[in-house]
């Protein structure tokens, strides 16, 4: 079997505080005839992202899909100026749909091919929810109504704007997660993400003040690109601290891991390696006795990739899922997730035991959008 074909394939995403990103496919085509799906959705970098996909195109037409590994370290090592976000969501598209090409030639799923299932199904902590609430009566409503839904995890933002935290933010943000705490119970897991927007003396109050919701995680506390001060602040917090979003293969996780100061790492699919990746980094992990939970702010196969994932290594904590974006994937998705009472398994069947529906994508043309301009972070 020889790969014949690269193609690129977008769709306008759920927005979610964002204004008109986009979810963006690869279909990697055999002289077999079979075919492989993958994801690479890199939040308003489309651009750069397909030109470094139809580069990586040339490369592999006429490689043996088959030789994953191989594949995947010549992308990496033999090309100059390897790594970083681009690169690395471009080597997980191909990645993600070598992986379905392979299931669907032998006849099984992803997780078969990765070591079989350690769990039936994964538990979902939903994100999502809060779309348009504002106030505390309004997200107590929404957190009611997907607890209501079977999910016994959710997530939220209750701390936005610059990285000093004022007495009026903090007093708001504390209102919003003692509100969804009273909504939901005690029974029921909350993360709370800061997303990187405090510094360090913020996120230490912050901490303090919500200790008595009994709040499950602490997520992206302060910014992705100083260990060391992650480190320091997880070891000072009685809050379990997660992060790892916005790191890109295992070398990047090394010395976080050797910290022994996280508890929870959450590498991206669709922007870390793909399966092959996410599979060692997590292995990593379990070594420092680490959880993971896969990030996935994503698209439909970034979903599924993730639970094929999560389907088979040990220590996997809980699975991200956006609950608001459910209903696009069902559009596109030739076999669609079931999810019951919070929880879910990879589709049934060969590969990912789906399929993206390239005429369904059709409703859902790209968006345009003006890099920096478009994004939603303005009170960094």
């Amino acid at each position: 079997m020889k790969i014949t074909d690269l193609t690129i394939h977008r769709m306008s995403a759920v927005p979610h505080k964002t204004s008109g990103t986009n979810w963006l496919f690869v279909r990697i085509e055999t002289d077999s005839g079979v075919h492989g799906i993958g994801e690479g959705s890199l939040q308003y970098k489309d651009a750069g992202l397909a030109a470094e996909l139809n580069e990586f195109r040339r490369f592999i037409i006429g490689k043996d899909p088959f030789e994953i590994e191989n594949i995947w370290t010549s992308l990496y090592r033999r090309v100059t100026w390897a790594g970083g976000p681009v690169s690395m969501s471009a080597i997980s598209a191909i990645d993600l749909a070598l992986w379905d090409i392979k299931g669907k030639a032998l006849g099984v799923p992803v997780y078969e091919l990765l070591g079989g299932k350690y769990r039936d199904s994964v538990r979902l902590y939903a994100n999502g929810w809060f779309e348009g609430c504002e106030t505390a009566e309004q997200h107590a409503e929404e957190a009611t109504k997907i607890v209501e839904a079977g999910y016994r995890a959710l997530k939220f933002y209750p701390f936005k704007g610059p990285q000093v935290i004022t007495p009026e933010r903090l007093e708001h943000g504390l209102k919003l997660v003692k509100a969804v705490r009273e909504a939901v119970g005690p029974l029921v897991d909350i993360g709370i993400d800061i997303r990187s927007r405090l510094d360090m003396w913020s996120v230490a109050r912050v901490a303090q003040m919500l200790e008595p919701y009994n709040i499950a995680w602490l997520e992206e506390p302060v910014m992705f690109d100083n260990v060391d001060a992650i480190s320091a602040l997880a070891k000072s917090l009685r809050i379990p601290v997660a992060t790892g979003e916005q790191l890109f293969n295992r070398w990047e996780f090394r010395p976080l891991l050797e910290q022994n100061a996280v508890k929870i790492i959450q590498p991206d699919i669709c922007h870390a390696g793909g399966i092959s990746e996410l599979k060692k980094i997590a292995t990593a992990a379990e070594t420092y006795y680490v959880s993971v939970a896969p990030h996935n702010s994503n698209g439909p196969i970034s979903t599924v990739a993730s639970l094929h994932l999560d389907t088979c290594i040990p220590n996997c904590f809980m699975q991200e899922v956006f609950v608001n974006f459910l209903p696009r994937y069902e559009a596109v998705l030739t076999n669609p997730l079931v999810i019951t009472n919070g929880h879910a398994a990879p589709p049934e069947g060969p590969g990912w035991g789906t399929d993206i529906d390239l005429d369904a994508l059709k409703q859902f043309p790209p968006n345009d959008y003006v890099t920096v301009e478009s994004e939603p972070y303005a009170d960094f």
